[in-house]
């Protein structure tokens, strides 16, 4: 039972972190290319994090929970040697480029977006976006046996 409530949290968090990199994606990337403007990207941004930074907290903490439940331990991690450890291996090297990018977002994109293109903004948007997406496929794998 502990599993379960731990997977719907996880379920939970996810809902929040993909639905808003897609809304992001699809709602608001196309309205700011449109009117060649960042200011609703910002205000996106601004309104999500609060939201958003906790969701992932919550889908790290529960995703290691749920990787020991599966016996897929710190040291079996990168080992991909069964198929829910491809799964967790995975996501894991998906969760690290995800934090790079954001990493490289906060630290030299957007203080210097005036100086370059913002469709590295668009892209990254879209990197971070399409990862998301994928870690979710995954995670959705470890019903039927993983990888």
């Amino acid at each position: 039972m502990r599993h379960q409530i731990i997977l719907i949290i996880h379920l939970l968090a996810a809902t929040i972190w993909v639905g808003g990199h897609l809304i992001l994606l699809l709602r608001y990337v196309p309205k700011a290319i449109k009117t060649k403007s960042l200011e609703e990207l910002s205000m996106f941004r601004k309104n999500f994090e609060p939201v958003g930074m906790p969701s992932l907290f919550v889908l790290i903490v529960t995703g290691i929970i749920m990787a020991y439940d599966y016996n897929v331990t710190i040291e079996k991690w990168f080992l991909f040697e069964n198929a829910i450890e491809k799964i967790v291996s995975i996501k894991l090297i998906l969760l690290f480029i995800s934090l790079t990018l954001a990493f490289i977002t906060i630290k030299f994109v957007l203080p210097s977006i005036d100086k370059l293109s913002p469709f590295i903004l668009y892209f990254i948007i879209f990197l971070v976006t399409t990862i998301a997406v994928t870690m979710l496929i995954l995670g959705s794998l470890v019903r039927v046996g993983g990888l």
